[in-house]
């Protein structure tokens, strides 16, 4: 079970998520959200990252140049193109040398082939990004095949379930594992890691 860990904003979060065993580390530049962290904070963050573990950009109002090049720019593996991107956006993004993610949700009536837009994993999340929205049960009948990562209202609690009954291959989260808005709980961010990959161990495996 792949693991994403995304709203990251300081060095303790992201030893914390690394610690925990999350295979992915997302660092949001979009100044709207209480987990924003600017260029420079993101490039310093990314460095805390060790190899073997995925720093993650994630925008929602870049334009898909100008996200490409703060991607590299920052020294993350990966950008994640969240909400109305086109296919002509990851097209434009991939004349950089970064990994290409792309994050949608079954309200647009997205495109749900991985790899559609050129895109390596194909992130499923509720309407609202980081709001806590529950996942929805629709990614049941929707599942793409490929690589994927179900997010949205994800957390310690819950996660399991999700994991069970909808078989994504991978989970994000972010407000799920936050004490207050924007600031993340150690705890659970170890505690979600856990039950992430719990529930899809095999039956009778320890």
């Amino acid at each position: 079970m792949f693991v994403k860990v995304c709203g990251l904003r300081t060095a303790e979060d992201v030893r914390v998520a690394v610690g925990a065993g999350a295979d992915a580390i997302g660092f949001v530049l979009h100044p709207p959200s209480p987990r924003y962290v600017d260029p420079g904070t993101a490039r310093d963050l990314v460095g805390q990252v060790p190899p073997g573990v995925l720093s993650v950009v994630v925008v929602a109002d870049y334009t898909a140049a100008d996200a490409a090049r703060a991607t590299r720019e920052i020294g993350a593996d990966v950008l994640q193109l969240h909400g109305r991107y086109t296919a002509g956006d990851f097209a434009v993004a991939a004349a950089e040398p970064v990994r290409l993610w792309r994050a949608t949700s079954l309200d647009q009536r997205p495109d749900l082939r991985v790899g559609a837009f050129g895109e390596e994993v194909l992130l499923l999340d509720s309407p609202v990004a980081g709001s806590g929205e529950t996942w929805a049960a629709e990614a049941m009948e929707h599942r793409p095949d490929g690589p994927w990562l179900l997010a949205g209202g994800l957390d310690p609690d819950n996660v399991g379930d999700a994991v069970r009954r909808v078989r994504p291959w991978g989970v994000d989260v972010s407000s799920g594992v936050e004490a207050t808005r924007g600031v993340k709980d150690h705890g659970r961010i170890a505690a979600f890691v856990a039950a992430a990959r719990a529930a899809d161990r095999p039956a009778g495996r320890v």
